[in-house]
């Protein structure tokens, strides 16, 4: 089977099984979510993270990487693990940077972590990254190359994975009509709009009017994208001004 569908083929399974992980740590973990509500991550509309599909492709390549070389000492496998947990890192920070300085939003905010970089990446995040790849090398490997076999037996399974790409294609130019719009109100304000506390305003204001709030279709309002946008910069600003007096009140108690 070439490495071009079986990239394809990981893209797809990462992509769909990572965007779970996150909506499931989003809803029982995520100190960001403290009502506990389920929130769908990422600048995409469909169940899909691109960032866990490039990362299973990347974690693929790296554990094939040291199969061929003959990585059987504890020391030679706590050096891959480190490589590709600095991999899965760089891909994290990467894509984090691209948001914030392309698209002017914040997917995901870790300035309150320590040790942070520009709220985009963290060592408690970066551990979390290590234990993912610890898993991946000693116990789902196997599986995908079992699953790659199985896919090389039945390539009509080719299909679905086609199907996903031109959905997945829909959606990115979907996604980045949204994107643009957001951009444009952002330079205009010269603000950085966090994505997750926008869909948060817009679910809360559905609510209230007592309007169906929509899961994947998260920027579905009757109010347009500017409105919301307006009004969650202002309760944004609130929030960060109240987070300021609070900090201040802990140095000054300090």
């Amino acid at each position: 089977m070439s490495l071009f569908l079986t990239l394809a083929y990981l893209f797809f399974l990462g992509s769909t099984f990572g965007w779970g992980l996150e909506v499931l740590y989003r809803r029982f973990f995520s100190k960001a979510n403290p009502e506990k509500k389920w929130i769908n991550p990422g600048l995409c509309t469909g169940p899909y993270l691109p960032l866990y599909g490039t990362g299973l492709c990347l974690l693929y390549l790296g554990a094939r990487l040291g199969d061929r070389i003959g990585a059987e000492g504890i020391g030679q496998k706590l050096l891959l693990l480190l490589l590709m947990a600095a991999t899965m890192t760089l891909i994290e920070y990467g894509a984090g940077l691209f948001c914030l300085k392309s698209l002017h939003v914040r997917l995901w905010d870790y300035r309150d972590e320590w040790g942070n970089v520009q709220g985009i990446i963290c060592p408690r995040f970066s551990f979390l990254w290590a234990v993912l790849c610890a898993v991946y090398y000693f116990f789902v490997h196997s599986s995908i190359l079992s699953a790659l076999a199985w896919l090389s037996e039945n390539l009509a399974f080719s299909f679905v994975i086609g199907f996903f790409f031109g959905v997945f294609a829909i959606d990115v130019v979907y996604s980045t009509s949204l994107a643009a719009k957001i951009k444009a109100f952002a330079i205009e304000n010269n603000i950085i709009v966090l994505y997750d506390k926008l869909k948060e305003h817009i679910r809360t204001v559905s609510k209230k009017g007592k309007e169906r709030t929509h899961f994947l279709f998260a920027f579905v309002s009757s109010y347009s994208l500017t409105e919301n946008l307006k009004a969650a910069q202002e309760k944004m600003e609130k929030y960060f001004k109240r987070r300021k007096k609070d900090e201040k009140q802990d140095r000054d108690t300090d």
